[in-house]
């Protein structure tokens, strides 16, 4: 089972060493993590999603919680929240599969932010159900190259 966890922390050096620390030094893998400054220059938001069972889970929040520099630890399995994901692409695109590339970013809304001779730069945001789908899709026609952010999470207001 998949967990977002976000995790708001001092923005200082070593800060960022010291949760990952905490993660392979418990044995938890990370699989996503992205970390960015909130409105508030001192402090930064970790979106971390961890695989493991509900004891996995906890495990992970109470020693997070331990940590010098957090904040706040809070897990959106039983909140409602928004997240979503960052894709940059490049595909084999040229004469003859352009305009059904295109087609298909048109439909999910991704935009092409370079155009070479062969190939097309894409950028998609969305869930990550979303970019999956996108992805099968592409593989018809060669992917090159592509990055993915990882999930960015934030709660509903209530």
């Amino acid at each position: 089972m998949r967990h977002t966890i976000t995790v708001v922390v001092e923005n200082k050096f070593g800060v960022l060493a010291r949760v990952a620390g905490m993660f392979s030094g418990r044995g938890f893998n990370i699989d996503t993590l992205n970390v960015a400054p909130t409105i508030n220059p001192a402090t930064s938001r970790m979106t971390i999603v961890v695989r493991g069972d509900e004891k996995v889970l906890e495990q992970v929040t109470r020693q997070l919680e331990k940590l010098i520099d957090i904040i706040e630890v809070q897990d959106f399995r039983d909140e409602e929240y928004v997240d979503r994901e960052l894709l940059l692409l490049r595909v084999h695109a040229d004469s003859k599969t352009r305009a059904e590339v295109m087609q298909i970013c048109e439909i999910f809304r991704a935009k092409v932010i370079d155009v070479q001779p062969t190939k097309l730069a894409i950028e998609l945001t969305g869930t990550e159900s979303k970019i999956t789908k996108f992805l099968i899709l592409m593989e018809a026609f060669g992917i090159e190259d592509l990055t993915r952010t990882g999930k960015v999470a934030l709660a509903r207001s209530k």
